[in-house]
């Protein structure tokens, strides 16, 4: 298995925070703002706020600015954010049946 591109070592390390799991499974139902956001988690604004940055530089979420109001930032889920973590799992999940099964021959073989 080739090693995992650095992008998939910041996915993987934004995923590793619960609260960071649970943001991205509330931007998966809408985009909603970083208040909104905090609220929802009970966190306070600078802990959200940090969660925020972790999922953006793992690529998993982008932020806009309303055009009534700048200082409102919107976040929403990145289109294709978890492409190549899906592709380095399906690798994963294929040598480790590949392994498996070799395993299992090789018992088969030894009774």
């Amino acid at each position: 298995m080739r090693p995992a591109p650095a992008e998939l070592d910041r996915t993987l390390a934004a995923l590793a925070d619960p609260f960071c799991r649970r943001t991205v499974e509330l931007l998966a139902r809408q985009p909603r703002p970083a208040g909104e956001l905090a609220r929802e988690l009970d966190l306070p604004a600078p802990a959200m706020s940090r969660r925020l940055k972790t999922l953006r530089e793992g690529g998993l979420v982008e932020e806009s600015h309303p055009e009534f109001d700048a200082r409102v930032r919107i976040y929403a889920l990145r289109a294709g954010a978890m492409s190549e973590l899906k592709r380095w799992l399906e690798e994963a999940e294929r040598l480790w049946g590949e392994q498996l099964v070799a395993f299992k021959a090789h018992v088969e073989r030894r009774r």
